[in-house]
């Protein structure tokens, strides 16, 4: 290896230089690293010559269209030492053998980020590096991280880099690149920071094994202890061990070996080189073999004081069995060689749950075994105040429904519906009324609110053999098929255009009211100013009509305003939803949806948003009313707004179905087969004769 030492592989001052920079992955991490360390002085991408990857505070990224071109266009002092290869795998090779023939004497180290590079390539490359007399990690390495110099290359460390390491004196070496940061919080817990992070990567072919990296670190002054994470497949353990016993000096190794689970199961741990090939190349063989070598059998972390007694001055490690015995092991190793924390621990190591629904059981269970509610960290905090804690609709927890309902049941006596006797329910309420039961879970609150529902329903009923749903009954009873197929063309002939509007009228109605202090729709003097939420969604909607007619594409229209009937007057009305408005009227009954509707009908128009006044159409008043009457059910989180949404949709469907099936007796009983058939001489190709 021509690295002498760990900062040899990286340090601060050495000039990065990425390969394929602007691929998906390449140019994000490389705009997190820039902004940590801003160690990057060029990319090369073929076909990008010429472009930039910005990068927040001015440190943005020149991308050349190949590596010979940025080498001949950098001034000396900013040529890169370092080369970071983010390529296919097809493209690895070449990409390598251009840098290392071009590079000029300045690049040093080579980290290939590309995974499932072939064995005959690693091999070359490994060839190909030697030649040259250049380092080479890798192949499906995460990167290196020196957390002293705050410098790192590829993607260790993730988004954060400075959360996950603290510096401090254990060097983590691990096959896998995510598990060197995880490692890196865990020890955060003893009081353990990190000097360096590396990822050998896991390829069949590892191009710098542990052999390699394990004297280096044992050299570095900064490392006082190494923390591996070691996967099954091949013998580079093995290999290290003897290495470092001919060494000199040794420090103590903390080690987690994974995948000894998978051997009896014909699966891998999803690397391609952790696969058994021989001998020694187990999971359990490589326990055995650092057991072996560190004479002490495996940490229990129940036991931990005969550690301290069996342990040398000079202990040469630990194996631990689970991941979060690296905690209390590290602290009993660095004990039994003396080294002191490079920190106050900053957190235990435990179970911090977001959520605990425990109930009275958290008062009467031992102290012990209530877990701690930690905070939530950025940004999942504010998502789940904006999805759980919301004022409107809640998330109900999911779990296998096959033979369980919370709407219905049937003891072996008598159907319920949300426990309450179906029988009983025939005597005491109406059809609407239980419908609304069986949608909500709950009885209605108000008696006009059944009445409200039923005229919706009869609305819903018709409006002539020419709707798209009445014509699916028609076709079907035309075609000779039975009445439950005629109901069914009628419900697959409604979609989100016919009969769909309520759902969106709903959904645009609950993103309109939800951050307003509404809680009983029925109540005038308490609703909100609509003339204010009426004048703000008519901007919003003329700025996205702008913006749509300037792209020359279709802009989204109003839901349920509108009529294709009703729609010739200055002003224009639904018949039906007069009928409703005109009843509540009398009844002095209020509903505050449909009062914005009838506004922004007349604001649309006032704001020059439309050139008339449009109907508020049957759609929208079975809309506000299933609104109006679940509104306070979304308030309290008894029921979620994908529920509250469906219900336009349900109701539009209910009474359509049974329209449909009028629609059918009576073309059954007074039409003729077939003559829903379009003529031929009505029928036109809008094509050009082929033969």
């Amino acid at each position: 290896m021509i690295a002498r030492s760990l900062s040899g592989l990286l340090k601060k001052g050495d000039r990065v230089a990425v390969s394929n920079i602007t691929g998906r992955e390449a140019s994000k991490v490389s705009t997190i690293s820039q902004q940590y360390c801003g160690n990057i002085v060029a990319g090369w991408a073929l076909g990008k010559a010429g472009s930039r990857i910005e990068v927040a505070g001015g440190k943005s990224i020149p991308v050349y269209g190949q590596f010979d071109e940025m080498i001949t266009q950098l001034p000396e002092k900013r040529r890169p030492t370092k080369v970071i290869v983010y390529s296919p795998p097809d493209a690895v090779y070449g990409d390598v053998k251009e840098a290392l023939e071009n590079h000029r004497g300045s690049v040093r180290t080579v980290f290939v980020i590309t995974e499932n590079v072939s064995i005959e390539v690693t091999s070359k490359l490994r060839r190909l590096a030697d030649t040259e007399g250049v380092d080479i990690l890798g192949c499906n390495t995460l990167g290196v991280i020196n957390v002293h110099d705050k410098v790192r290359v590829g993607a260790v460390g993730g988004d954060s880099p400075s959360e996950t390491f603290r510096k401090g004196s254990a060097c983590v070496i691990s096959n896998s690149g995510n598990m060197v940061n995880t490692i890196a919080s865990y020890l955060q817990s003893a009081g353990l920071g990190v000097s360096y992070g590396i990822s050998t990567g896991k390829d069949v072919n590892i191009l710098t094994p542990l052999k390699d990296l394990l004297p280096l670190a044992m050299r570095d002054k900064r490392t006082s202890m190494v923390v591996l994470y070691v996967e099954p497949g091949g013998v580079y353990e093995a290999e290290a061990i003897e290495a470092i016993q001919k060494a000199r000096t040794t420090k103590p190794i903390l080690v987690y070996v994974a995948g000894e689970f998978a051997e009896s199961m014909n699966i891998s741990l999803g690397h391609a080189g952790a696969v058994v090939d021989g001998v020694g190349s187990s999971a359990s063989a490589k326990k055995a073999l650092f057991d072996e070598y560190f004479e002490v059998p495996v940490f229990d972390a129940d036991d931990r004081r005969k550690y301290s007694k069996r342990m040398s001055s000079h202990p040469r490690g630990l194996r631990v069995n689970a991941l979060h015995d690296l905690v209390p092991a590290a602290t009993a190793l660095m004990a039994a060689a003396k080294i002191k924390r490079d920190f106050a621990p900053l957190r235990p190591l435990a179970l911090r749950p977001w959520f605990v629904e425990l109930g009275a059981l958290a008062e009467v269970l031992p102290r012990d075994l209530v877990p701690y509610v930690a905070d939530i960290p950025k940004p999942y905090g504010k998502l789940v105040k904006h999805y759980v804690t919301s004022s409107i609709g809640r998330v109900t927890s999911r779990q296998p429904m096959r033979d369980a309902s919370h709407a219905s049941s049937n003891d072996g006596a008598t159907p319920r519906v949300y426990g309450r006797s179906l029988t009983g329910l025939m005597k005491t309420s109406s059809f609407v009324e239980t419908v609304l039961l069986y949608w909500l879970g709950q009885p209605v609150k108000h008696a006009f609110e059944a009445r409200l529902f039923d005229m919706s329903l009869m609305a819903a009923l018709t409006n002539g053999p020419g709707t798209i749903s009445a014509q699916g009954a028609k076709l079907s009873a035309s075609a000779g098929n039975a009445p439950n197929t005629a109901m069914m063309a009628t419900l697959g002939s409604i979609g989100t255009v016919h009969g769909g509007n309520g759902a969106k009228a709903a959904r645009m109605l609950i993103k309109v009211f939800r951050d307003t202090d509404l809680v009983d729709p029925y109540d005038s003097s308490a609703a909100p100013d609509l003339d204010a939420l009426v004048s703000e969604f008519v901007k919003q909607f003329k700025e996205r009509k702008k913006i749509a007619k300037e792209a020359g594409v279709a802009y989204e229209k109003v839901p349920c305003l509108g009529h294709p009937v009703f729609n010739t007057e200055a002003v224009n009305y639904d018949p039906r939803e007069r009928v409703i408005d005109e009843v509540m009227r009398e009844e002095k009954l209020y509903n505050v949806f449909l009062d914005f509707y009838h506004r922004l009908a007349r604001g649309m128009m006032e704001q020059h948003a439309t050139s008339k006044v449009h109907a508020v159409n049957v759609d929208a008043a079975l809309t506000c009313v299933l609104m109006g009457i679940a509104w306070p059910l979304l308030v309290d989180k008894k029921i979620t707004v994908e529920r509250a949404i469906d219900l336009p949709f349900l109701a539009f469907a209910l009474g359509r179905v049974a329209g449909g099936a009028g629609e059918y007796l009576d073309h059954r009983d007074s039409g003729t087969a077939m003559d829903m058939r379009v003529p031929v001489n009505e029928c036109r190709f809008l094509g050009r004769d082929q033969d």
